[in-house]
């Protein structure tokens, strides 16, 4: 898979999970369903996709410490944000309705290290290591200034309100056209 195709595919697949997430929450309640279970398996796809993106930014970085422990940190954020959605797409399955859903949430986080691992630190690191890649190749002017400035938005948007995270996607896609336009063959940047 070419990188080129990794920095559009991952941003319009968070665009996607997004929409879904809207689409998802316009009868009051989000999961279980067809737009729960379509809109998670996208992030996921995107997850994948980001491995990819964080080890060719770190290529681009000069495989230096710092850039190879971003890809290495969030590479462990894209595992645990694989676990967290896998989660969510076992509970989707076994609950009846939304409400069923709770106490099936409420069983996986009370496994000592879920709550830590799944869902207050684990997932962050995804986050932290696009900010940290992106800024380094800022710094090192390898990329725009703004360029950080448009992921740091995207991180930012979903915080403020979850249905904003469409519109961050779009952020991030514009972010990496740079990276798109810059891109060569894999052979070029091993």
């Amino acid at each position: 898979m070419s990188f080129r195709f990794s920095l559009v595919a991952a941003p319009l697949l968070i665009l996607a999970y997004g929409v879904l997430r809207v689409l998802d929450g316009l009868d009051g309640s989000r999961g279980p369903g067809l737009a729960w279970t379509a809109g998670h398996l996208a992030f996921m796809a995107a997850l994948v996709l980001f491995v990819q993106i964080f080890w060719r930014l770190r290529a681009m970085a000069g495989r230096d410490v710092l850039s190879t422990a971003s890809a290495a940190v969030g590479t462990v954020g894209v595992v645990t944000l694989l676990g967290q959605f896998g989660v969510d797409i076992v509970v989707g399955f076994a609950a009846a309705d939304h409400a069923a859903m709770t106490p099936l949430f409420e069983q996986v986080r009370s496994v000592p290290g879920m709550q830590p691992v799944l869902y207050d630190v684990g997932p962050y690191l995804f986050y932290l290591a696009q900010l940290a890649l992106v800024g380094q190749l800022a710094a090192m002017r390898r990329v725009r200034a703004w360029l950080p400035v448009l992921v740091l938005a995207y991180l930012a948007l979903p915080i403020a309100d979850k249905d904003l995270m469409p519109l961050g996607a779009v952020f991030l896609l514009v972010a990496f056209l740079p990276f798109i336009r810059a891109a060569r063959p894999a052979a070029s940047l091993s």
